[in-house]
């Protein structure tokens, strides 16, 4: 009965993702990029801080727990697991930007850390030369000319505009992951999303501190950086030196009075 349930229900999940797919690649491009494009920053804000609440009760603790009790090898295997397990999704989404010698990079990598590294609990392939990297469907869709949309903030979510959102549900039909169960139908993705949250913030306890320390306002400065991260990660890590003023533009203010570019 449990098999026939899954069955019936994923055309419906197949739909629901073709739907908001064509809704987002429609329709994200009428809510402009111009300022901050956070149109919803009072529900944004709010939910912000429920998810403050959240790690601050529950989420640090633990994470603070893993990190103190796991030694360094043992984290850095969980780390390699989890990202071994995700190659299916990057390689998905390497072909669909036509991104050939990293989706044969993905392939590579996937089949060394498997066998060689042991399900990936070791990452053999960076030594030799294959180096990890990440793709979503949320880039993918930025590739294709797709705009991220109104900032969107949610519960446990945290950070995802309509295009990344798009992508998360997307890239759960990728992965191979999704239609394994266990006693439940969602153990396996749920334990994996609960796995990788708990490792990422114990890897980001220190920073994630500083930056709240630091901030003047803690939701800007995640919004910015969040934007600022996804930018860089369409890109692969390029940056575009079209985007930057022309140099006969600028203008340097010294106190040297023949400085050239030096306006009166």
């Amino acid at each position: 009965m449990r098999f026939r349930t899954g069955r019936t229900a994923r055309p419906r999940l197949l739909a629901g993702i073709a739907a908001i797919t064509m809704l987002v690649a429609g329709g994200v491009a009428l809510a402009g990029d111009d300022g901050e494009n956070d149109p919803l920053e009072p529900m944004n804000r709010y939910f912000f801080e429920l998810n403050k609440f959240f790690d601050t009760i529950l989420l640090k603790p633990v994470a603070t727990w893993y990190d103190g009790v796991v030694p360094e090898p043992g984290r850095d295997g969980v780390r390699n697991f989890l990202d071994n397990l995700r190659s299916p999704v990057i390689l998905a989404n390497d072909l669909l930007q036509g991104e050939w010698d990293r989706a044969g990079t993905t392939a590579s990598r996937f089949g060394v850390n498997t066998t060689v590294g042991v399900l990936g609990l070791f990452d053999p392939a960076s030594n030799w030369g294959m180096k990890q990297h990440s793709e979503d469907f949320g880039q993918t869709l930025a590739t294709w000319g797709t705009g991220e949309g109104p900032y969107l903030f949610l519960p446990v979510l945290g950070p995802a505009p309509p295009r990344d959102l798009t992508g998360f549900v997307v890239d759960s039909a990728f992965d191979p992951l999704t239609y394994i169960y266990w006693d439940r139908p969602k153990t396996v993705p749920v334990t994996r999303f609960v796995v990788n949250g708990v490792d990422q913030r114990a890897r980001s306890l220190k920073t994630f501190d500083q930056i709240e320390r630091t901030s003047i306002d803690f939701y800007a400065t995640v919004r910015n950086l969040y934007r600022q991260s996804r930018a860089s990660e369409i890109a692969n890590g390029q940056y575009n030196f079209d985007t930057l003023p022309d140099i006969n533009d600028l203008t340097f203010d010294t106190n040297e009075p023949n400085t050239p570019g030096m306006r009166p």
